[in-house]
């Protein structure tokens, strides 16, 4: 694999995390609801459960948004170091 598909690579993996965390913001905005939701229900089982829930999953997102942007420091250092601009520009 040369330079250029490295770096093509990673831009592929950058938008993957981009998704993986919208879609976790999905998922905090549906248990939000869900809980919003339950205050005219009041059924205990949901008033337990869900901060447990929405905890987990903000929990994942705060690690996925650190890697994601440890992930693009690297990508534009391997970008920089290896002169990946003049790479492209050749083509």
């Amino acid at each position: 694999m040369d330079k250029l598909e490295k770096v093509e690579l990673m831009d592929k993996i950058l938008n993957e995390f981009e998704d993986l965390r919208n879609s976790q913001t999905s998922v905090l905005k549906k248990i939000s609801k869900i809980e919003a939701d339950n205050i005219n229900l009041g059924v205990s089982l949901l008033e337990k459960k869900l901060p447990e829930m929405w905890s987990n999953v903000n929990s994942n997102l705060e690690l996925v948004t650190a890697l994601e942007e440890e992930f693009q420091a690297h990508r534009d250092k391997y970008y920089t170091d290896n002169n990946i601009k003049a790479l492209e520009d050749e083509q």
